[in-house]
């Protein structure tokens, strides 16, 4: 006779269900850190710790020591009327320099003896006090080629008043403009992105500083001959 057994139930393991799960009254065992194993891990922590705490008090005094700028960003120091006056025995006139009581910013203000162009300048940029920008070119020795570079061949739309002067205003729709004024030997032009009525403050400064100032010379070179 042979003994039968149920199906699925193995008699060599007597602890297991027929399911492979282990009995529900069975302990489930948790891993043990040793105590030499934590107390190491603990003094990794620590150290770590210590670590930040050191480097921190060695780069605190800089930083105290160099105190962020309290500005808005870097602003040259820029004397528009030093360098207009250093500038005015090579140009043969005095360079405008208008005083707009502090509103506009000059951020560079330069003579460029026009190596490149063929037209010496007296060149200064603005930023206006709506953050836009205006920058101001002076010459004796305008000509129709180079005015159009000026002003990026914008075309004739008009006239704008300012410092008693009417100014002729070009504008191509794009964003930038110019205003040009021809007023004692020389040839003002004023370009930038800002609106209309900064334009206008600024233009009525530049009038102002030119009348202050001796009108421009005659160079040799452009004498008639006899």
């Amino acid at each position: 006779m042979q003994e039968k057994t149920s199906p699925g139930t193995d008699p060599a393991e007597p602890g297991r269900a027929a399911g492979g799960t282990p009995p529900a009254d069975q302990p489930v065992v948790k891993p043990v850190i040793p105590a030499a194993a934590a107390k190491r891990a603990n003094a990794s922590v620590i150290g770590m710790i210590v670590a930040l705490v050191v480097s921190i008090g060695a780069f605190l005094p800089v930083i105290l020591m160099n105190p962020l700028p309290k500005t808005d960003g870097f602003r040259p120091d820029i004397n528009v009327s030093a360098v207009s006056r250093n500038a005015a025995d090579v140009a043969g006139f005095t360079p405008a320099a208008p005083d707009t009581g502090g509103g506009f910013r000059p951020n560079y203000a330069r003579w460029e003896s026009g190596s490149g162009s063929g037209v010496p300048t007296w060149e200064v940029g603005y930023i206006t006090p709506k953050e836009a920008f205006i920058g101001l070119v002076q010459t004796r020795q305008s000509n129709p080629t180079w005015l159009l570079q000026q002003t990026k061949s914008a075309p004739v739309t008009g006239t704008r008043d300012a410092g008693g002067h009417s100014w002729e205003l070009r504008d191509a729709g794009k964003g930038e403009k110019s205003m040009i004024l021809e007023y004692r030997g020389t040839t003002v032009i004023l370009t930038g992105t800002a609106q209309l009525d900064e334009f206008t403050v600024l233009a009525a400064a530049v009038v102002k500083s030119m009348d202050s100032n001796p009108g421009a010379t005659v160079s040799p070179s452009a004498s008639p001959a006899p």
